[in-house]
């Protein structure tokens, strides 16, 4: 089975200097990537351009314009942690076009998985402004695509922090699930199990909040035993995966505590909850312990293609069954669901 890398985007560019969200990141998932020795089923392709229309599905003409123009101009900081330089739009205009060139990979093959080696990375770019890091957000750009290509789309989440901006600009959208595992509580804050979707996609947002010292099985559970019947019943067309490392128990910026190998248990779920091969992608997201990411970057395509790869064991025993379980109950409550 075919494993289409789109990219590397960024491993050269938009470089902030001592900041976490560095281009070493990039380099690291390939060097996973590279350590599985994948031979012809590794396949590389270019980003695509993204129009303006596909752009403007999920960000405003004027934050468009405003980010662009700041960039020209040699950039600056968006907030205290977002950095722009004066490359920093056209990387960004490059990981929002590989998303798209692996939709259209994988469209054109039939089978497969993709992982976009794109940074900046995008979650938590909202409509109107950039943040988190965060300035285009890639995998909304590909998401909004294939809602409008007449698909259904499930987008997991399984970065340590919320994605504010993909839940706020799917909100009122019937046509893309939005699932969350995170750390409560942590930047941006968002993200609590009450929060299910907006009147006209009532039930489209799934948030299950973890609490710190988290494990891999703890995120198993909130998928299995809370997502699973919603992803079942929305029946998605394709699986996207905001695919942060960042809850490795090694990452400096958070406090869940999987290993590398959980991470590949994540990817075979969300290959089991894709309808068909050549329907799941995966984006980068977070992720800041450079030989953490590595192991994980090659344990999560590993699980993605089925090999049976392990750098370290998979983690259990740590907190948050409880809360999961409760989270699934208010999530029920908040939809007006009584058993």
């Amino acid at each position: 089975m075919p494993l289409i890398v789109a990219g590397p985007v960024g491993q050269d560019a938009h470089d902030g200097g001592p900041h976490p969200e560095r281009p070493a990141r990039v380099n690291a998932v390939m060097d996973g990537i590279g350590d599985l020795r994948l031979g012809t089923d590794l396949v590389q392709v270019a980003p695509v351009r993204p129009t303006g229309e596909q752009l403007r599905r999920v960000h405003t003409p004027v934050y468009l314009d405003e980010l662009e123009l700041f960039a020209h101009h040699g950039g600056g900081s968006l907030d205290p942690d977002t950095f722009v330089t004066d490359d920093s739009w056209e990387t960004a205009m490059q990981a929002a076009g590989a998303g798209l060139a692996a939709l259209d990979a994988l469209a054109e093959r039939g089978d497969g998985s993709a992982f976009v080696v794109a940074r900046p990375p995008g979650h938590h770019a909202e409509r109107e402004r950039g943040m988190g890091f965060c300035l285009v957000n890639s995998i909304a750009v590909s998401a909004a695509e294939l809602v409008a290509r007449g698909n259904r789309v499930l987008v997991l989440d399984w970065d340590v922090h919320h994605g504010n901006g993909t839940q706020s600009i799917f909100w009122d959208d019937p046509d893309v699930l939005y699932v969350s595992t995170h750390q409560w509580p942590l930047y941006p804050g968002t993200g609590r199990p009450d929060e299910t979707g907006g009147a006209d996609a009532p039930g489209s947002t799934v948030n299950v909040p973890l609490p710190p010292g988290a494990t891999g099985d703890v995120v198993r559970a909130a998928l299995d035993e809370v997502a699973a019947p919603v992803v079942s019943a929305f029946a998605p067309d394709w699986v996207l995966v905001s695919c942060g490392f960042d809850a490795h128990r090694a990452d400096p910026l958070a406090e869940l505590a999987l290993s590398s190998a959980d991470f590949g248990a994540l990817a075979e779920v969300a290959v089991g909850l894709a309808p068909a091969s050549g329907r799941v992608v995966l984006f980068l997201e977070g992720g800041y312990d450079l030989p953490a990411v590595r192991r994980s970057a090659a344990a999560t395509v590993a699980g993605l293609l089925g090999d049976p790869y392990r750098s370290e064991e998979p983690t259990m025993g740590g907190p948050g069954l409880d809360v999961v379980r409760a989270a699934g109950v208010l999530r029920e409550r908040s939809l007006g669901v009584t058993r």
